[in-house]
């Protein structure tokens, strides 16, 4: 067993402590085996938009020793950006990352972010192709469709047309993982190719890529239908509501909002982007809540997410911020 100082957890400090919507009665189990239907709680440590510039990538190792010294913690999400949008988009970058993520204790989950390939076409980035750099973090991130990074391992169902996509059930909750992202999913312009409009390559990966999306929004909420679960999890780099869906967006928010109305439970999403801690309901559905977590700037700050289908409240979190430098 793997033993953990209290100490430094303890002198973090925690700030807007919050818990949410209260669990749905449990419907008529269906699929999934009797693992799925465990009512074990779980605590996640959910970050995004880090390491983001030559600051934090120097000190990125902090945040790892802070989520691995929590007790809690089992296991670690991130929401996408592991670059700033202003650095290159180098291989020698993105094998750092994956170095880092390897020293995380727990089972790590990341979905790629706008920063780390569509992005790329800026010239300060390095003026990549994007689809070549989309493909780079494939081969560097997910090699082995379905197995989490970070230390200890962990096996996930996974996307066959989308690798990226990951999904598990656990806590009575279905996981999801779903490349969204900004820079209207995709669909903003390259510099250099075609200032107006997308390319035809470009347009073509974003259909494919919001329909295998689609479809998998689809099949985690019929896996937690079938296997009677209390809520759904999803987790996605683009923060949607920035201020409103994009176009590239939209037809993810609309199957999102739809399957949510449907659901007999509660359905958390996770978001990055925009930098800034937000917990809101931006669909209005009393069984939805929205949170973007906290990037981009020093201190480091994760949000400890715990599921605990014993309880009333399903979701309960807090904001973990480590000491200022």
């Amino acid at each position: 067993m793997r033993h953990r100082s209290r100490r430094l957890v303890l002198a973090l400090s925690l700030i807007t402590a919050a818990t949410s919507v209260s669990a749905a009665a449990p419907v008529a189990a269906g699929g999934g085996n009797t693992g799925n239907r465990s009512a074990k709680p779980m605590t996640i440590a959910v970050i995004g938009d880090v390491p983001y510039g030559t600051a934090q990538e120097a000190t990125f190792g902090e945040l790892i020793g802070a989520v691995n010294q929590d007790p809690k913690v089992r296991l670690v999400t991130h929401v996408g950006d592991i670059k700033s949008g202003s650095t290159t988009c180098t291989d020698e970058r993105f094998t750092a990352v994956r170095t880092a993520f390897d020293t995380f204790q727990d089972p790590v989950v990341y979905t790629p972010g706008d920063n780390e390939w569509t992005d790329c076409h800026r010239p300060n980035n390095g003026s990549y192709d994007p689809l070549e750099r989309l493909d780079t973090i494939r081969s560097t991130f997910f090699a082995e469709p379905g197995s989490a990074l970070g230390h200890r391992p962990k096996r996930l169902e996974f996307q066959p047309s989308l690798v990226e996509n990951v999904r598990w059930i656990e806590s009575r909750v279905a996981f999801a993982t779903l490349h969204v992202i900004g820079s209207n999913n995709g669909l903003a312009p390259w510099t250099g190719i075609g200032f107006t409009a997308p390319t035809p390559e470009q347009t073509a990966e974003v259909d494919a890529r919001v329909a295998a999306t689609l479809d998998w929004i689809d099949s985690t909420f019929d896996a937690a239908e079938d296997a009677g679960l209390l809520g759904v999890a999803l987790a996605m780099q683009a923060d949607t509501w920035d201020p409103v869906p994009r176009s590239g967006q939209q037809a993810i928010v609309d199957r999102i909002a739809a399957r949510t109305a449907a659901f007999d439970g509660q359905v958390l999403l996770l978001q990055g982007d925009s930098h800034e801690y937000v917990a809101d309901n931006p669909l209005g559905l009393p069984n939805f809540t929205r949170i973007v977590v906290h990037g981009e700037t020093l201190p480091f700050e994760y949000l400890r997410l715990t599921i605990d289908p014993r309880d009333a409240a399903l979701f309960s979190w807090e904001r973990v911020r480590l000491p200022q430098p």
